[in-house]
């Protein structure tokens, strides 16, 4: 396993809990092919390991300024239409996997969110925000449209209406507009802001990882389901848990009213 990348850097906490965070603040971040390749590796690598070992993923941004403040633009300055094709599928690719992954994975922006930095956490399963932070899709200030999902994910964050708004204007938006929006769960001081993370992923910890695992895998599924077929699968999901021995620990431990102890089997 290698822990050990260039423009990353990826810590494993206490309880199977691992913060991912863009190390690039000279550059505020900005996403080019070195740090999509190497969160590429690092999310095959989590996503690989046993419950145990990972069972959450925090990500974030180095220094106080920005979570991602977006695509690295230098790069993205030469490239033809086949290249450009390339470059929006491998980030698509990514940000698709980081949703995918079998763990809870929340975005703890920091900062700027731009463009690139947006998407990225928009592909997390939920959002806090510094109050400092700031969000929002300025591509079309670049002659662009957002090349990593945003346009997609927006829509479904916020609505599509507030999606078209944020798309065509290129503006930002702050972290207690972006939670008006609905785009951001929770907002606190920067100082607060790990602490707030971790609090509710030490909630998170405390469930049932196959049932927390299966929720996420079934709201995820009824994306792409009406809601007839989407209910069904809902119910293929829960009684597949029956399964498993921590139903039966859950459901036990209810009744004879202690603490249960889940071993995520």
């Amino acid at each position: 396993m290698n822990l050990s990348f260039k423009t990353l850097l990826l810590e494993q906490k206490a309880g199977g809990v691992w913060v991912l965070t863009i190390n690039r603040p000279e550059a505020l971040n900005a996403l080019n092919s070195t740090v999509l390749n190497e969160m590429a590796d690092a999310l095959r690598q989590i996503g690989e390991m046993a419950y145990a070992d990972a069972r959450a993923l925090v990500i974030t941004g180095a220094g106080e300024k920005a979570f991602v403040a977006g695509a690295d633009i230098k790069e993205i300055h030469d490239l033809d239409e086949e290249k450009a094709f390339t470059f929006a599928q491998r980030g698509q690719s990514i940000f698709h996997e980081l949703s995918l992954l079998k763990i809870p994975v929340i975005a703890a922006v920091n900062g700027f969110a731009l463009g690139g930095g947006c998407e990225l956490a928009l592909g997390c399963d939920f959002i806090y925000a510094s109050e400092n932070a700031k969000f929002g899709l300025p591509e079309v200030s670049l002659g662009l449209i957002p090349g990593f999902g945003g346009t997609v994910r927006m829509s479904r964050a916020v609505g599509q209406r507030k999606a078209r708004e944020l798309t065509y204007t290129g503006g930002m938006i702050t972290a207690a507009e972006a939670l008006d929006a609905g785009l951001v769960n929770k907002v606190v001081p920067a100082a607060e802001l790990m602490a707030a993370v971790m609090k509710t992923v030490e909630a998170i910890l405390s469930k049932a990882p196959l049932a927390v695992t299966s929720s996420k895998v079934s709201i995820n599924q009824a994306w792409d389901m009406d809601v007839e077929e989407a209910q069904k699968n809902e119910a293929k999901i829960f009684a597949e848990l029956f399964n498993s021995e921590d139903v039966k620990e859950g459901t036990g431990a209810f009744i004879e009213k202690r603490k249960a102890n889940f071993k995520g089997e």
